[in-house]
């Protein structure tokens, strides 16, 4: 049994941890409430723009977008794989690897060539650089705030490729939020966009275009699209300050059993010194 200096000093020790660990848990419920509001401020930007978008893809009109053809065969893939830059939020990261990881054994089984990654996310791209898949283009160091100035050049290497016809789909990775306690991993297509993302409008649409058909459906497609990436970014900072606030707090409690714990063993040695110690005094006496 370990000696009672010892225990104490493990004692501080897990003390010490508990205080960063609650530490870390009230800084992440702040963060968490800011990420959630920014998230929902979000979605209905996102939503309008996906209305119009879906009425423009079913207007009367000659031009096509390439946004909006889709290859009867996948041979060449791109994936935007969104992940956090720290760790300390449980299995957030995990759970969206593996999800890709999966899909891209999928892929190469099914007999796609070539796989082209953006990494937003620190622990994403080293993930993908220890995997040895080909990174593109990467963005780290997004602090608290998603800004989309930040994330368009990362992306647009995707979109050009995807629009010059050197990838045949462009899909995205990241961890939707559901609410505090819940975060789900998602894997969705981006480009080409399909039909179950951008909806059927209720009627006909057709528009008068100024200055012509093509320069406002590329704008509008592109600032969608746009959207949509920072959309999935939005979602993921809230799900990583609602995953390390919850992570941060069963630290904090699992720290408090512990120290419980070795708060016994530590009486109880030193329980045990001390009738060990009279037992001497005892057998001394009678010894004279």
């Amino acid at each position: 049994m370990a000696g009672g200096k010892e225990i104490r000093t493990k004692i501080k020790s897990v003390q010490n941890t508990r205080k960063i660990t609650k530490a870390m848990e009230m800084v992440a419920a702040s963060k968490m409430r800011k990420a959630q509001d920014r998230m929902k401020h979000a979605r209905p930007y996102g939503e309008k723009i996906r209305r119009l978008a879906a009425n423009l893809s079913h207007a009367l009109t000659d031009y096509r977008h390439p946004f909006l053809i889709r290859k009867d065969k996948l041979t060449r893939v791109g994936l935007i794989v969104v992940t956090t830059d720290k760790g300390l939020c449980g299995g957030l990261n995990t759970n969206v690897l593996r999800l890709v990881l999966n899909q891209m054994k999928e892929w190469e089984g099914s007999g796609v060539g070539e796989m082209r990654v953006t990494a937003i996310g620190n622990k994403g791209l080293g993930f993908m650089q220890r995997l040895g898949a080909k990174v593109v283009s990467q963005l780290t160091a997004l602090g608290d705030t998603p800004h989309l100035d930040k994330l368009i050049g990362p992306v647009k290497v995707m979109l050009d490729a995807f629009q010059a016809g050197e990838l045949d789909a462009v899909y995205i990775a990241y961890t939707r939020f559901i609410n505090t306690m819940k975060q789900e991993p998602v894997l969705e297509q981006l480009l080409p966009l399909s039909g179950e993302r951008l909806g059927l409008p209720d009627h006909g649409w057709d528009y008068i275009y100024e200055p012509d058909p093509q320069v406002v459906i590329d704008e509008l497609l592109t600032r969608y699209v746009e959207a949509l990436v920072y959309q999935s970014v939005a979602e993921n900072m809230a799900s990583e300050q609602s995953a390390r606030m919850v992570a941060m707090k069963a630290a904090s409690d699992n720290a408090g059993n512990v120290i419980n714990e070795l708060q016994l063993v530590y009486n109880k040695t030193r329980q045990a010194a001390i009738t060990k110690e009279i037992s001497e005094i005892v057998g001394g006496a009678a010894a004279v």
